[in-house]
C-alpha cells in the first residue's frame, strides 16, 4: 500500500469547504475566491505538477472545480529533480484520478544552465515552459497553471520571472494565498502531503558559479537519501562545496540528528560518496 492508499482524498468541494470553514474561517474565504478562479475559465487547463503542496492544492482544486476532463497535470522528469518528488505527483494525480503527463527535459544540456548563473532558475522554466508548449495545442490546453503562492513573492523568485513571461497564470499567489493557507487548504483536502518539507531542485545544492554537473547532482541525491534512511528527517539539504558537504536540517527536527555517533555514521557514509 503507497502513502496515498492510506489516504482518502476529497474531491467533492462541498466537502472540502464545509471542512475548512470550520479550521479557519479567513482560510475559506481566500479559498472561496479560488473556487470562483476556477469557475471563470473556460475551457481545458494544464497544471505544472510538482508532487509539492502547493502545486497538490492547484491540482485538487481545478478537479474539484472543473471535473478531470478538463485538467492535464504535467510533470517534469529532469536529473535535478529528486525521485521523491516523482513518486508523489505520480501518486496524486492517479488519487485524484487526473491525467498526468510527463516530460523529460534534458537540462544538463543547456550552457546557459550547467554554468549556474543566479538565474539559472530563470533558464531552467524557460526550458521547462518551451517543452510544455508542444502539448498545448495538441491537448487544446486554454490556459496553464502552476503553484506559486503568495509567500514566495518574497523570495528571489527568477523562476517565476520566466513563467510570467509565457503567460503562466498563478492562482495562488494572484489570490493572496500563503504557504500557511495551501497547508490548511491541503489538509482539508486530506491530502497525504499537507505537512511535507517543502522541496527544491537539487541544482540548488550547488553555489552560483560551480558549474552543475551530473556527477554533482548524483552524489548530492544519494547523500541526502542517506541521510534521510539514516536518521529519519523529513527535510534535508547537502549543500556541495567539493571536498566539504554542508548539510542542513529543519531546526524542529535537529534533535534527531546531533548524536555523536549517528554524525560519524553520516560522516563515513558520504566520505564514501567522494
Amino acid at each position: 500500500m503507497s502513502m496515498v492508499d492510506a489516504y482518502m482524498v476529497f474531491t467533492d468541494l462541498g466537502d472540502v469547504l464545509e471542512k475548512l470553514k470550520k479550521m479557519n474561517v479567513d482560510v475559506y474565504t481566500k479559498f472561496m475566491r479560488l473556487v470562483n478562479w476556477f469557475r471563470s475559465i473556460d475551457g481545458k487547463v494544464m497544471v505544472m505538477f510538482s508532487g509539492g503542496v502547493d502545486s497538490s492544492v492547484v491540482l485538487s482544486t481545478a478537479t474539484a472545480v472543473l471535473g478531470t476532463s478538463r485538467v492535464v497535470a504535467v510533470t517534469f522528469s529532469m536529473p535535478i529533480v529528486d525521485e521523491e518528488d516523482l513518486y508523489w505527483s505520480s501518486e496524486i494525480a492517479k488519487s485524484l484520478g487526473v491525467e498526468r503527463i510527463v516530460i523529460e527535459v534534458d537540462i544538463l544540456s543547456e550552457k546557459e544552465f550547467v554554468s549556474n548563473p543566479v538565474d539559472r532558475c530563470y533558464v531552467c522554466k524557460r526550458k521547462m515552459v518551451e517543452k510544455l508548449n508542444e502539448y498545448i495545442d495538441l491537448l487544446d490546453i486554454d490556459v496553464v497553471i502552476n503553484g506559486t503562492n503568495a509567500s514566495d513573492l518574497h523570495t528571489y523568485r527568477p523562476g517565476y520571472r520566466a513563467l510570467r513571461e509565457y503567460g503562466v497564470r498563478s492562482p495562488l499567489a494572484e489570490i493572496g494565498i500563503t504557504k500557511e493557507d495551501s497547508r490548511e487548504i491541503a489538509k482539508a483536502f486530506n491530502l497525504p502531503n499537507w505537512s511535507r518539507a517543502s522541496s527544491s531542485c537539487l541544482a540548488t545544492r550547488i553555489p552560483y558559479g560551480s558549474p552543475i554537473t551530473l556527477e554533482k547532482i548524483v552524489r548530492i541525491a544519494k547523500a541526502e537519501r542517506i541521510i534521510k534512511d539514516l536518521t529519519g528527517l523529513s527535510l534535508v539539504r547537502v549543500r556541495d562545496h567539493g571536498n566539504i558537504a554542508r548539510i542542513e536540517v529543519d531546526r524542529n527536527e535537529r534533535r534527531k540528528f546531533f548524536s555523536e555517533e549517528l554524525m560519524d555514521r553520516v560522516a563515513r557514509e558520504l566520505n564514501r560518496l567522494g
